[in-house]
């Protein structure tokens, strides 16, 4: 199977590692990669693990997330920029018909060893 954050690679080779063990993670951007593909594939256990304790969902936000995730068509990441403890990025989905973009400066910092997203604007 394709990776979904990246196309030219296959999920064992890519986002499987991070979905597996999150300490595996060696930058932001791998862990937003792993982030994007855990909404395709409707991980919420990844997320939730992957997401800052301060800013983590709650169990309602998170059934809510879960039902969104699996009602869209995603279609594919764009990175356009990244650095040490932020990405820039564009997510393509369709919703009712309509495709639509998430953009989204996202800002990930370490906690308990590990990269985790910490909030986006």
């Amino acid at each position: 199977m394709k990776c979904p954050c990246n196309t030219l690679k296959l999920y064992n080779d890519c986002c499987k590692k991070a979905h597996q063990n999150i300490h595996s993670v060696a930058t932001a951007e791998i862990l937003m990669r792993s982030r994007y593909s855990a909404f395709v594939m409707a991980n919420i256990e990844y997320l939730q693990k992957s997401h800052h304790s301060s800013t983590r969902p709650s169990n309602i936000e998170i059934k809510e997330i879960l039902t969104w995730t699996k009602s869209v068509e995603w279609v594919k990441l764009e990175v356009l920029e990244s650095s040490e403890n932020y990405v820039e990025f564009k997510a393509y989905f369709y919703e009712n018909g309509a495709l639509n973009i998430i953009q989204e400066n996202s800002f990930f910092e370490k906690e308990n060893n590990h990269w985790v997203y910490k909030n986006g604007i």
